[in-house]
């Protein structure tokens, strides 16, 4: 409970403020290329329950049929303007209404597609056990993860056995460590590693 105060007290005040900013760029995705604004993802939750993950739409409509991971900020169904929205993590933005409903909390596990969670070991499965969130110490270790993926001659046979192995344990660790001042700071480290 005293999370769930801790994000609504943060991300209400939060949406109204960046309110103008969503219409900006609402507009901006429109006028960029054809399909809805929000990209709404099917993702696993606590308890394994799924739920819609709303993001702007970075990609071409329908992209995600070509694919679920993106190698690289040079895909090319990445539109102009989300190339911009992925570079400043702006696509993630949306996931305040995630918030608000009560899918997610600002900080937790990231939550992952049903085809990456069946692949979870009995111990990684853990992570399900709290909300998944906007952000966690993983975000913050792969804020490149395209790039890191792209170096891969399989992109996605490395993120199941090295990059998802790895986020999980930090995400293990940090259900160990959480509290309010620890989510804090992750917020702080999420918002100076998206400035730098």
């Amino acid at each position: 409970m005293k999370k769930r105060i801790f994000d609504l007290l943060l991300t209400v005040p939060g949406f109204l403020v960046l309110l103008p900013v969503f219409i900006v760029l609402l507009l901006l995705i429109k006028m960029d290329s054809k399909g809805p604004v929000f990209y709404l993802q099917e993702r696993i939750g606590k308890g394994f329950k799924p739920f819609r993950l709303f993001k702007f739409r970075t990609m071409i409509h329908h992209a995600d049929k070509q694919g679920l991971l993106t190698v690289g900020m040079k895909d090319s169904r990445i539109t102009r303007i989300g190339y911009y929205l992925r570079k400043y993590k702006l696509d993630e933005l949306p996931q305040l209404l995630n918030v608000i409903i009560g899918d997610m909390s600002l900080v937790g596990p990231r939550p992952e597609v049903k085809k990456y969670v069946d692949m979870y070991t009995p111990a990684q499965q853990k992570v399900l056990l709290v909300k998944p969130g906007i952000t966690d110490l993983a975000s913050i270790k792969y804020s490149n993860e395209n790039e890191i993926l792209a170096k891969f001659t399989n992109p996605e046979m490395g993120y199941i056995t090295q990059v998802m192995p790895d986020k999980l344990q930090l995400n293990l660790d940090y259900i160990q460590r959480q509290s309010v001042l620890f989510d804090l700071q992750i917020i702080f480290a999420t918002v100076f590693k998206i400035a730098i």
